[in-house]
């Protein structure tokens, strides 16, 4: 692994943080850590607590580089630790284990005009609200609003702010707003209980350990809570009051208007932004709503898709502290565990190339989401074994018989495939189903007692991107009226984004039928989790009802319409013969 060391332009051994630099520095730009609230110098110590406790200099803000214009830090140093010469490092290193835990980003409610964030100086965010009361922050603790410096009497918190809005692609539940907001409410109760406090809300989320008690607290402090949230906020110019309309819904329903000093706007999270990156170079996959997906949400929730690599904190899903804590600690003994082993135990599911097969076309490369196969042009490829994980999507893909996946080989799904229909194939619905999610689905609707059609028959594979074309062709020779493939939800694979083969395959053969005669309604491709029994007994019920219509002609028709192609072989060339031969 290769890691960039950024340049900090100060020498860690040198710097004793004593300030001198800071002192004389000219420069002066917003403080990323006080929210822009306050200022910082161009060398400046990131936040209070920082390791390593050592000053950095700001490049992008500093008159000192290439060429000098200042220097006045580098003059003052006595250590002589500034050094504007200083570039980024590359670091290699072996590694047997990852740990992602990227943080997350705090929603920018700079598009959600209509609470006059851009617009009113009163109206902040939560993250604001935050240092503006903290004893280290720009005020010193002292809570006054950023128009007037007066401290505010009648203070509203609106939550959701970028959560549970599907409008802007944030559906989901920030999890710690509503608790931060209970916390900050017993804050201004300690500190300044003559202030009022009114908190706008779709929903209170308070299911952490004590939380609900907190909650009680915060309503026996004084604090009014008001379910709806307001439709927009106006201001007093002169005074700098905003006016709230919101419609309570636990009340009579009509409109209430509220006169207050500040509004906080209580923001959601979203997952860190450089988040594209870090999945592109581990190969991890993402859920719909941006964060990392795990291998298995019960069995292995801190484990990534891909081997070796684990999650911690925010960039697996919204979480408070201690849930973070925890998942780190897991996290840690999981790769503590994977490099106490020594040896590395695979399961014999993995794929084997013949190198006298291979074509070294590089399609099983490119359809390989663990990045498990190595191959450059004009060479035979080969396989990783240890971060191959069995899918079976370079099987499917190679057309030259070159890959063999292990225990789930070509000749054996087709013999399975031939077995099956070899009796009655018009009563069949042949299904071709992935082990982790749609064969566990059925193992589900039976454990559940769902009553479904019993002339469905399935064939497991290790994943749905592991049928070929050639095994849903032999499924229609051998007179299966309905095919159905199936797998894991479109974005919730467990090989990453195999299944993304599966469903440009299954396209080619819908086209590849239609061209042939064969109605293509006759191969479906469904996606099915191991906890929807339900959805496969309702599919199974669906599959059913297009057996039915199937008639035997068609069935007759598709056996010798989609009949292989006999190679046609070309003569042997006739040899020259020789000038002497001939004329003897």
């Amino acid at each position: 692994m290769t890691i960039r060391k950024k340049a900090r332009y100060v020498d860690l051994d040198l710097c004793n943080s004593c300030g001198d630099c800071a002192d004389v520095c000219p420069q002066v730009a917003p403080d990323e850590y006080q929210m822009g609230l306050s200022s910082r110098k161009a060398v400046y110590i990131p936040f209070p607590q920082a390791v390593p406790c050592s000053y950095i200099l700001d490049m992008d803000t500093c008159l000192g580089n290439n060429p000098i214009a200042c220097g006045k830090c580098a003059d003052v140093c006595e250590k002589e630790a500034i050094d504007f010469d200083d570039a980024d490092e590359l670091v290699t290193r072996e590694v047997g284990a990852i740990i992602v835990a990227i943080g997350l980003d705090v929603y920018d409610p700079t598009e959600m005009d209509e609470y006059g964030y851009t617009r009113y100086d009163n109206v902040i965010t939560s993250m604001e609200f935050e240092r503006l009361i903290c004893a280290g922050g720009p005020t010193m603790g002292h809570f006054v609003r950023p128009s007037d410096q007066e401290r505010p009497k009648r203070i509203g918190f609106i939550q959701c702010v970028g959560s549970r809005n599907p409008k802007i692609g944030r559906p989901y539940c920030s999890n710690i707003c509503c608790m931060n907001t209970v916390k900050d409410t017993l804050l201004l109760a300690d500190h300044y209980p003559d202030t009022e406090n009114f908190v706008f809300y779709q929903d209170i989320r308070a299911f952490g350990k004590s939380f609900e008690d907190m909650f009680q607290r915060s309503k026996e402090a004084g604090t009014r809570y008001i379910r709806g949230l307001p439709g927009d906020i106006e201001e007093d110019p002169e005074t700098g009051t905003l006016t709230v309309t919101v419609e309570n819904t636990t009340s009579s329903g009509g409109l209430e208007r509220h006169e207050l000093d500040m509004v906080v706007l209580s923001v959601g999270v979203i997952p860190a932004t450089d988040r594209d990156k870090i999945a592109s170079l581990l190969t991890l996959s993402k859920t719909s709503d941006g964060f990392f997906m795990e291998s298995h949400p019960k069995l292995k929730p801190v484990d990534a898709p891909t081997r070796g690599v684990y999650f911690a904190g925010f960039c697996e899903s919204p979480k408070d502290i201690k849930d973070s804590v925890c998942q780190a600690g897991a996290a840690s003994s999981r790769a503590g565990a994977l490099l106490n082993a020594g040896e590395i135990k695979i399961e014999a599911i993995t794929s084997i190339i013949d190198p006298e097969l291979c074509s070294m076309c590089g399609l099983c490369a490119n359809v390989c989401p663990y990045g498990a196969i190595n191959w450059q042009k004009k060479e035979v490829a080969t396989v990783i074994e240890a971060a191959c994980a069995g899918c079976g999507a370079c099987g499917a893909t190679c057309t030259f018989g070159a890959i063999t996946m292990r225990h789930f080989t070509d000749q054996q799904l087709i013999a399975q495939v031939r077995a099956t229909l070899a009796e009655d194939p018009e009563e069949k619905v042949f299904v071709f189903a992935c082990n982790w999610c749609s064969y566990a689905g059925g193992d589900m609707a039976g454990i559940s007692r769902i009553q479904y059609p019993s002339t469905n028959r399935v064939v497991r594979t290790m994943c749905s991107a592991r049928v070929s074309e050639e095994m849903v062709l032999e499924a229609f020779r051998c007179g299966a009226p309905v095919v159905l493939v199936s797998g894991c939800h479109y974005a919730d694979c467990h090989y990453i984004d195999a299944n993304r083969q599966t469903v440009k395959r299954v396209q080619k053969l819908w086209n590849k039928l239609e061209k042939a005669g064969v109605r293509p309604e006759r191969l479906q491709l469904e996606w099915i989790s191991a906890a929807e029994g339900q959805k496969f007994a309702k599919v199974m019920g669906q599959m059913e009802e297009k057996r039915i219509l199937v008639t035997p002609d068609e069935i007759a028709h598709a056996r010798e319409a989609l009949k292989p192609k006999k190679k046609k072989v070309r003569p042997a060339k006739k040899k020259p013969v020789a000038a002497k031969e001939a004329t003897a």
